[in-house]
């Protein structure tokens, strides 16, 4: 049963506060999100934030959340990760990850 529950679909949507503007975040977050399969978007907000949606497999998107967290682009400077809306999907919205500006 574990099994069936780590490879279940799952929606969050996400906001990341700090140096997030201007240092290639979403460009890194869309590698990453590409590197774990997932798919969504990504985008600056006029409040100095990064915010998006990521969907895959539920495992795949505890990596990314731990990633938004902690890793970002090199540049960055993360200082709250805020994620909503967290759910298991029957199927993706989306067919890949975009950037958009």
């Amino acid at each position: 049963m574990a099994a069936r529950v780590s490879s279940a679909l799952v929606s969050v949507d996400f906001e990341i506060f700090g140096k997030v503007q201007g240092v290639f975040f979403r460009k890194n977050t869309k590698k990453t999100a590409d590197l774990y399969g997932l798919v969504g978007w990504v985008r600056n907000t006029d409040r100095d934030t990064v915010e998006g949606q990521v969907q895959g497999q539920n495992d795949r998107i505890k990596q990314m959340k731990i990633w938004l967290q902690t890793k970002g682009s090199r540049r960055s400077e993360i200082s709250r990760a805020d994620f909503k809306n967290e759910k298991s999907v029957e199927k993706l919205d989306y067919k890949e990850f975009k950037i958009i500006r």
